[in-house]
């Protein structure tokens, strides 16, 4: 029975509800929806889409990387009693390897946005 629920009744409800979303939600664009974002790029006229500068994508996965790490070090912290010499020399290693690509990260300057090696350039008039 939970099968069959999970299977066929949630589907038939998520696109109920994405249909009534679609049909019933107001659709009024105003100045601020269509003002610059918190990045400083200017929305394009009828175009909500631009290109981003690399430079925040590299941010976003070192975000996820040292977010998985306290992710990974939980079970650690919760076991510390029980893990012993073993499990304190596993988490040591895996400290090291987490800081050594950190020291590679900051000697490639990749949290360094005054160069302007990844910045996206806008065409002059002239």
């Amino acid at each position: 029975m939970t099968l069959i629920v999970l299977l066929f009744v949630v589907p038939i409800i998520v696109v109920i509800l994405l249909a009534l979303n679609v049909l019933f939600a107001p659709h009024r664009p105003d100045a601020e929806k269509t003002s610059s974002y918190e990045s400083g790029f200017m929305a394009i006229t009828g175009q909500t889409r631009a290109p981003f500068s690399i430079a925040y994508y590299l941010i976003a996965i070192l975000f996820l990387v040292f977010d998985l790490e306290i992710l990974l070090i939980y079970p650690y912290a919760v076991s510390i009693y029980t893990v012993g010499l073993y499990g304190f020399w596993i988490i040591v290693v895996f400290f090291l390897v987490l800081t050594f690509g950190f020291v590679i990260e900051i000697a490639k300057g990749v949290l360094n946005f005054t160069d302007q090696r990844s910045a996206i350039t806008q065409p002059s008039i002239n």
